[in-house]
């Protein structure tokens, strides 16, 4: 995961304050866990329409206890795939604040498998967070900084009843940070 460069504009104020914002309250009642392991049961039957289900009620509950309307979401088949002359990358899920709609896909991109339960969950906690940044912060932009991958990690983990990880942040060129996996990792 890596950073988006910060802004050079008036928007440069709210890119530092979601950089600082790393921590999110989480329901202390685990209302989230089953809700989580109901997509993760939902994912196994296979239809898009079980999963959409379970995430609308996922997303129904955190926005109640974040205090913010209800996003819409659709669930998709296979992941776009953006082929460009020396990459290629698949579209994991995204967020339209416009509409305040989620679109998460549940198929990979080249081979058509079901996605893990795990990245299917973190991507549909990434896209949430994104909602937050605007129904929530008031940012007029959702950018990925080290404190929004935080929040994200924050609520996926609560959400699927795993330990935290601490996030290990290594500079690279341009003032973006990316995660040391390998740091990160070991401290488990």
């Amino acid at each position: 995961m890596l950073t988006d460069v910060p802004p050079r504009n008036a928007n440069l104020d709210g890119f530092l304050e979601s950089d600082r914002i790393s921590t999110l309250n989480l329901p202390q009642d685990g209302r989230l866990l089953p809700l989580a392991q109901s997509i993760e049961l939902a994912m196994t039957e296979g239809t898009t329409v079980a999963v959409r289900r379970a995430c609308v009620d996922f997303l129904a509950c955190t926005s109640e206890f974040y205090n913010v309307q209800t996003c819409g979401v659709r669930v998709l088949a296979s992941r776009p795939l953006r082929v460009r002359e020396h990459f290629a990358t698949e579209l994991f899920g995204d967020y339209s604040p416009a509409s305040m709609l989620i679109r998460v896909w549940t198929r990979t991109a080249v081979r058509k498998e079901i996605t893990s339960f795990g990245t299917f969950l973190s991507t549909l906690c990434h896209e949430f967070c994104h909602h937050l940044d605007f129904q929530r912060f008031g940012f007029v932009d959702s950018w990925h900084t080290r404190g929004f991958y935080e929040r994200t990690a924050a609520l996926y983990h609560h959400a699927r009843g795993t330990p935290p990880k601490r996030l290990f942040w290594v500079s690279v060129a341009g003032g973006r940070w990316r995660i040391d996996w390998p740091r990160t990792n070991r401290r488990l």
